[in-house]
């Protein structure tokens, strides 16, 4: 990277910064899916993407298309929120550009929420939207499985369930910001928390952890699952946030696996910054980087 792409990854993401911070943290479940929304769609999906909405089994989602894209393959995407916020919404943007770096149609779910619906509503849906994908004659080899930061975790644990359940698997995961470790024994948790303008331990705690269920249950902290089989995937996590550690150790475990994986770590970017891809070139960069992995899958 030029001292100049530095210089300007370092002013858009600033910008990005003063989005972030430009108002009061909310406390209330209903305003924070309010401000994550706003936040994640103050720059409008391109005009050329084509969106579909879908319902299916109760569960709503929605299609997208770009020009040129291959209709046959998909990647299916959960946002991310810590399961309790982020929807359609917020994620248009990075999944419609996701898709089109792919090469690839998306299919975005909007999966049902806690705390109104705890765990494993968040698992049924996802497996929910596997079923729907194989019912519209999309073999699994055809499809990516992605997302970010708590949609990071789903989308472990759904290959998790497929596994156990000697189902064929996804081709490739896509793996944002990913949040591996409900026991927040990361260490960046605390080197990182001055700097990360989105994600700290406080709120990790309000987000809870299911009844009867241990914060290391590899149902819902994938890194200290048995990722044996795990299909290729790629982890791209920012410098800057607290989350670091939950991506890299989740590559080493890949690794230590025998699953391929690739790791990118992205200087100065802050938590799931391609949602931001419109406004930051770094975060266009990480999606082109993306399609590139999963065109190579393909």
């Amino acid at each position: 990277m030029s001292d100049a792409d530095e210089h300007l990854d370092l002013t858009e993401i600033n910008a990005v910064r003063r989005l972030l911070t430009s108002k009061p943290r909310t406390v209330r479940w209903d305003e924070r899916r309010a401000r994550l929304d706003e936040v994640g769609s103050v720059w409008p999906v391109a005009e050329d993407i084509r969106c579909e909405h879908v319902v299916f089994d109760g569960l709503a989602g929605e299609w997208s298309l770009a020009p040129g894209s291959d209709r046959d393959k998909v990647l299916l995407f959960f946002h991310g929120g810590g399961y309790c916020s982020g929807s359609l919404k917020s994620h248009r943007r990075m999944v419609t550009e996701a898709g089109r770096a792919m090469g690839i149609r998306t299919l975005a779910i909007d999966y049902r929420r806690a705390p109104e619906h705890p765990f494993p509503a968040q698992h049924e849906d996802a497996l929910t939207a596997w079923r729907f994908l194989s019912r519209q004659g999309i073999a699994s080899d055809r499809i990516v499985v992605g997302g970010d930061s708590a949609g990071g975790n789903l989308t472990l644990c759904l290959v998790s369930i497929l596994r156990t359940a000697g189902e064929p698997l996804p081709r490739c995961l896509w793996l944002v910001s990913p949040w591996t470790d409900l026991s927040m024994s990361g260490a960046t948790l605390s080197t990182k928390d001055a700097i990360d303008p989105i994600i700290h331990r406080a709120y990790l705690e309000e987000l809870g952890v299911p009844n009867g269920v241990g914060r290391r249950d590899p149902l819902i902290s994938p890194l200290f699952a048995d990722l044996s089989g795990f299909p290729p995937m790629l982890i791209q996590a920012g410098s800057a946030e607290t989350l670091l550690s939950d991506a890299t150790r989740l590559a080493e475990a890949a690794g230590a696996a025998d699953v391929k994986v690739g790791l990118e770590i992205w200087p100065h970017m802050i938590h799931a910054w391609p949602v931001w891809n419109a406004g930051l070139s770094a975060g266009r960069r990480a999606l082109h980087s993306a399609g590139m992995f999963v065109r190579e899958c393909l």
